[in-house]
């Protein structure tokens, strides 16, 4: 194995290859982060070029897709900057840094290109975690060339391809995401309203997470309705929580709370009566949460794209 990128997360890979037995070699930008590995039994690299001939399998995972770009394009096995084609040929390369589809599929498009295997994946865990079966990481691209590899992969974790499309691991990456990020912002709304009491957040939470547990339930049936296109409600419909979510709004004022978590949800509630959706279910919202058509956009489309231009100096780091 070889892993590039010695962050937080980058050692906590690759210190799980080499607890797993894989012999491992890896290559930071800067010094200073490769002692406790190699003291571990990895080789340290001298360049990204060395790093990557020394393994078939190559693991990057960096700050972000424009550092990946950095990385990438900083070696070179034919003296032409920026022109690595000799040494990924054959060689897999699989990008965990968090990034977005359309840069997923860019840099699938890249390493075809340079004659590389390509999967692309997401970490849904804390570096911590790594290795452990409670780390999840989600992976996308060629299912062949994830069945060669899985069996190694399975040392960071609990390894689950999605789809052959390669943005898709991404894709449910910052979904899943956005979901925590919603559930924070509402538990840190919570929290603020009930501590304007001096309640203790400690006194609260538990009551948070036991109603936060019970209210999970319900994602299932929504689901299914917005699979089914069936919106129709059975207990409480949109219009009568639009009403009431204005309780929600002015009791935080009252408490002397912002609102800036919680008004974008009163105004999506608005525009779903606006829309006649009022005698529905809430998951009828979703519906309104779309500014375009769905698309689905192929790593073999930009392939064969006139528009992308060429091989080589394609920016598969930046947005």
């Amino acid at each position: 194995m070889t892993v590039l990128g010695l962050g937080a997360m980058g050692r906590a890979l690759a210190g799980a290859f080499l607890d797993n037995g894989h012999p491992t070699t890896v290559w930071n930008r800067t010094d200073g982060k490769s002692a406790e590995l190699a003291g571990r039994g990895a080789t340290v690299a001298a360049t990204v070029a060395d790093a990557v001939a020394a393994s078939p399998i190559v693991v990057i995972c960096v700050l972000d897709y424009d550092a990946v770009s950095d990385v990438l394009r900083g070696f070179s096995a034919s003296g032409i900057p920026g022109r690595p084609a000799g040494i990924l040929v054959g060689r897999t390369l699989v990008n965990l840094t968090n990034g977005t589809p359309r840069q997923a599929h860019e840099m699938a498009r890249w390493a075809a290109t340079h004659g590389a295997n390509y999967l692309d994946g997401g970490i849904m865990a804390v570096p911590p975690m790594i290795g452990s079966t409670g780390s999840l990481v989600l992976y996308s691209g060629s299912p062949e060339v994830f069945t060669a590899h899985e069996r190694t992969l399975a040392a960071l974790g609990t390894s689950t391809h999605l789809s052959a499309d390669v943005g898709r691991a991404s894709l449910y990456d910052i979904a899943l995401l956005s979901a925590m990020y919603g559930m924070f912002g509402g538990f840190f709304h919570a929290v603020a309203m009930v501590n304007s009491e001096k309640v203790p957040a400690t006194e609260f939470t538990p009551l948070a997470v036991s109603w936060l547990t019970a209210m999970i339930t319900s994602l299932p049936a929504m689901a299914k309705a917005v699979d089914s296109g069936d919106h129709s409600a059975t207990d409480s419909n949109l219009r009568m929580q639009a009403l009431a979510y204005v309780n929600l709004l002015e009791a935080s004022r009252d408490q002397g709370v912002s609102t800036e978590l919680v008004e974008p949800m009163r105004a999506l509630l608005n525009r779903g009566v606006a829309a006649n959706r009022g005698n529905g279910d809430l998951s009828g919202l979703i519906d309104l949460l779309h500014t375009s058509p769905v698309r689905n956009l192929r790593t073999d489309d930009l392939l064969h794209s006139d528009s992308v231009g060429d091989n080589e100096s394609t920016d598969f780091g930046s947005e």
